[in-house]
């Protein structure tokens, strides 16, 4: 079974103690943290290897670097095989930084996105600026309503219930 299936079935199993899935998800958030805290120190220099290599390289169980990787890979230059991968499957850690910033605001990691690395990467309006941006994009702006007595939008000049309403 590929890595990713088997991190998937434990750090979202619907029939683990509350309590510890708790505990688990706490533990990755840390390493998790660890792990970008390094990446972010020196952001244009690629990380490479077999999963299990950067496992180890950074610290952690071969579990958690899969869970690591399936959270970066939207962020990633090139995208890695994460659905098929393997503990000796090749991978790259290459991130976009801007990318990578606005995905750790989608998935509303503070933990993350307010790491003091950024600082040295972004100054802080383009932190704000790409904040903005990310959270601009998820918002839904709903068209006013047109009411029966409102003036038609096609600019006829009639009401919208004697123009384009009609009939609705």
């Amino acid at each position: 079974m590929a890595l990713l299936q088997l991190w998937r079935d434990m750090a979202y199993d619907e029939s683990a103690n509350k309590g510890d899935l708790q505990r688990f998800w706490a533990d990755y958030f840390k390493k998790e943290q660890a792990i970008y805290k390094e990446l972010l120190a020196d952001p244009d220099t690629e990380v490479a290897g077999s999963v299990s290599e950067l496992a180890t390289k950074f610290g952690v169980d071969l579990m958690t670097m899969t869970g690591f990787l399936d959270g970066i890979n939207d962020s990633l230059a090139v995208p890695n095989p994460i659905e098929e991968m393997e503990a000796e499957t090749a991978v790259s850690l290459k991130f976009d930084k801007e990318l990578l910033y606005k995905n750790m605001v989608a998935a509303d990691a503070e933990w993350l996105y307010g790491l003091e690395e950024w600082k040295a990467i972004f100054d802080e309006d383009k932190l704000k600026e790409l904040y903005k941006e990310q959270k601009r994009s998820t918002t839904v702006v709903n068209a006013p309503k047109i009411y029966p007595n409102d003036p038609c939008p096609c600019g006829s000049g009639k009401k919208y219930k004697k123009c384009c309403g009609k009939g609705k």
